[in-house]
């Protein structure tokens, strides 16, 4: 597989482009074929032992986006603008724990390991969660697969922007409300899934006041 040249450039712009849009243009909507380019860029992303711990929604019934407003206070204007409304849902324990039914699908089924494999990677994730990371609660468990869930949301933000398309990252919502309402409205099992994120896809309905303000590079960059 041969991979086209992208330039520096041309990526540069796109970060400095890229911008939390607060309002979209209503009327300008996303094509089917890129919103499905959005999300198989998430389908692609990595994750720590290629173990994938997350679900995706695309809220695009209006009378559920609504039901979201009272929970997610920086989402309202989103929800009425983006074109497209993403839920970022990452597995809770003990989905994730190194012996659950799930990874050993994940290793057996869906990866496809020999069985030597699967013993050889079962050790190595014990010994990741328990030593390594001492994930050994709940909490800290979901904390770690949430970051994995994270990185394709980067991606899916960072594609979008390298094709002219807006987004918006949201965490300005209540936790527990928010997962009371999935469970209740979405049909979301809340014992396995957890809401990490939000993010709302579109265009522009206007440009940012000013430009792209970050911190010198020598501020954020040690050489050793």
């Amino acid at each position: 597989m041969s991979i086209p040249n992208i330039s520096k450039e041309d990526i540069l712009n796109a970060f400095n482009y890229r911008h939390a849009t607060k309002e979209f243009n209503a009327d300008k909507k996303l094509s089917k074929e890129d919103i499905d380019f959005i999300l198989k860029i998430a389908n692609l992303s990595p994750s720590s032992f290629g173990f994938e711990p997350w679900h995706f929604i695309v809220v695009q019934d209006k009378e559920l986006r609504e039901l979201l407003k009272p929970v997610a206070w920086g989402a309202p204007v989103k929800l009425d603008t983006a074109s497209h409304f993403v839920l970022g849902l990452t597995m809770k324990s003990p989905l994730t724990k190194w012996d659950s039914d799930y990874i050993m699908h994940m290793m057996k089924e869906v990866k496809q390991f020999p069985e030597d494999v699967v013993e050889m990677y079962s050790k190595f994730y014990r010994e990741f969660q328990q030593r390594d990371f001492d994930l050994d609660t709940d909490k800290k468990l979901f904390d770690w697969a949430s970051k994995q869930c994270y990185i394709a949301l980067g991606n899916m933000m960072t594609a979008a922007a390298l094709n002219g398309i807006d987004s918006c990252p949201i965490e300005g919502f209540h936790q527990e409300q928010s997962e009371a309402l999935l469970r209740d409205k979405f049909g979301v099992d809340i014992e396995k899934y957890g809401l990490s994120y939000m993010v709302a896809f579109g265009y522009r309905k206007e440009d940012p006041p000013r430009e792209k303000s970050r911190r010198n590079i020598e501020e954020i960059v040690t050489w050793k």
